[in-house]
Parts: structure tokens; sequence; C-alpha cells
């Protein structure tokens, strides 16, 4: 394998962590997009449950229970 060769794979493999790099700040971006979102709906769930409102349909038993 010539120095030429390396130079090449050298380049391919920089290229590689560049694109993998953007990848993961894009998803860190989005990771704590849906963290704040995920933190606003609790904490509006708590709210309404703090203030008495009726329990969410999935948490309410059937009538022939």
């Amino acid at each position: 394998m010539g120095m030429v060769d390396l130079e090449e794979k050298v380049a391919h493999l920089i290229r590689a962590v560049e694109d993998l790099s953007d990848v993961v700040a894009r998803q860190a971006t989005e990771i704590a997009g849906l963290e704040r979102r995920v933190r606003l709906l609790m904490e509006r769930a708590a709210a309404e449950e703090a203030l008495g409102g009726a329990p969410p349909d999935a948490n309410v038993r059937p009538p022939h229970w």
C-alpha cells in the first residue's frame, strides 16, 4: 500500500468523521427540543392533576367492572 493509497483512506475517514459529527450535532439539537417538549407536557399534566381534573380515559375503569 503506497503513500497515495494511505492519503486517500485518511481523506475518506476524515470525511466520514465530519459527516458523523454533523449527524450527532443535529441529533443533540433534536433531543434537546424533545426534552423541552416532554418537560412542558409533564408540567401541564401535573398542573391539570393538581387542579383536580378528570383522569385520562385510559385510567378510568369501564362501567362493567
